[in-house]
């Protein structure tokens, strides 16, 4: 029995220390918008490629490398990472709202769920949701989608820069977009930051099949 509480209160002090470690949510703010028009963010047509700089920390590991997206509209892209001195690499594939890796959960925990991961290449993909509310203060659109949790977009005129996920009234992990192709995630509890820098964005005229095999 005694050691069956000393379980359960690590448990608890985890999933507190987890909440200590997400900031509160702040309100939406803004001018109240009474019909809520997002703005377009599919995808543009046509495949491409994107070279990028990322790097990577948690509590227990940093690296750094560089990537390759290879995008294929509207929900289709595969994702290369190399590690910095020829240490190895690995890869993920986002279909629609499904990642998969070859190496498993291990892989995946690096990498934004999908809502977020497709947000760093600026389209909005969160669940279907009947709540929506939004604010505007010049620019700037923010949209708080779905309860609980609660998915708000932050978009500057019709270009998505931030997305969060707010659970229990905390954010809990974020995306940012910078103006100057830098993007940054960061999951709060986790104390986890993936940061990518785009060097280079070209349109390819097709794609090898081989890349979507698993």
């Amino acid at each position: 029995m005694t050691t069956m509480i000393r379980k359960e209160s690590a448990a608890l002090l985890t999933v507190l220390s987890g909440l200590a470690g997400a900031p509160r949510a702040k309100p939406l703010g803004g001018a109240p918008v009474p019909e809520v028009r997002l703005p377009d963010t599919r995808l543009a047509a046509g495949h491409r490629r994107i070279i990028f700089r990322w790097e990577y920390t948690d509590p227990s590991i940093g690296a750094r490398g560089d990537g390759v997206a290879r995008i294929a509209p509207p929900d289709s892209v595969r994702l290369d990472f190399f590690l910095d001195g020829g240490l190895g690499g690995g890869y993920a594939i986002v279909l629609g709202d499904s990642v998969f890796s070859p190496t498993g959960a291990q892989a995946l925990r690096f990498l934004p769920p999908p809502p977020l991961l497709w947000s760093t290449l600026g389209r909005l993909a969160v669940p279907p949701a009947a709540d929506t509310a939004a604010g505007t203060e010049g620019s700037i659109l923010r949209a708080d989608i779905g309860r609980d949790p609660v998915w708000r977009a932050t978009f500057d005129r019709d270009r998505l820069v931030r997305l969060e996920r707010i659970d229990g009234g905390r954010v809990v992990e974020w995306v940012s977009r910078a103006g100057d192709d830098a993007v940054r995630y960061e999951n709060e509890r986790g104390q986890r930051v993936l940061t990518l820098k785009v060097t280079k964005s070209e349109g390819v005229s097709e794609l090898d099949p081989t890349i979507w095999l698993r």
